[in-house]
């Protein structure tokens, strides 16, 4: 039997988007609504794969923007986390359509430790691309990329 990759998860996407309504009342006042998206993985791989050189986009970002776009009160967190690192994977595993990756980071501009090559080489891509990475920690050291904030790119621009 064949090993499933990570494109072949990319690509399926079961049933989804779907909305799913949450009865849990700390979920919904940390969310600030019941209706919450479930986003199939190539949505997240669509618009990792727009952001342009010089460019930034967070988790967060790309939550807030899918969950207006499907009508939802709120993106999930856990598989908003699971099918960015899923998109990162499957670009690193083929041989076209790359993706940067490196440009998204975690919420506050944090790098991700999951994708492929680790922080090494979210870093060094994004120092490439002229951003500055800051250390915080001193034991459990975490990478940022400083203000990041002043280079994030508008979703907005994606529809048009």
């Amino acid at each position: 039997m064949a090993q499933i990759t990570f494109n072949d998860k990319l690509r399926d996407s079961k049933d989804l988007p779907k909305i799913v309504v949450v009865e849990n009342e700390k979920s919904i006042k940390i969310f600030g609504g019941k209706n919450m998206l479930i986003a199939p993985p190539l949505e997240y791989n669509g618009i990792m794969a727009k952001i342009p050189k010089g460019k930034l986009i967070t988790t967060r970002e790309i939550r807030e923007f899918l969950s207006k776009k499907h009508g939802a009160d709120f993106t999930c967190p856990m598989t908003a986390g699971i099918f960015i690192s899923l998109a990162a994977q499957a670009s690193f595993e083929r041989n076209y359509s790359k993706i940067p990756f490196w440009r998204t980071l975690k919420s506050g501009g944090e790098l991700n430790p999951k994708y492929p090559g680790g922080i090494e080489f979210q870093k060094d891509m994004l120092e490439c691309e002229g951003h500055k990475i800051i250390i915080k920690g001193r034991k459990f050291l975490r990478y940022f990329v400083e203000d990041y904030e002043n280079n994030l790119y508008d979703l907005s621009q994606i529809n048009k």
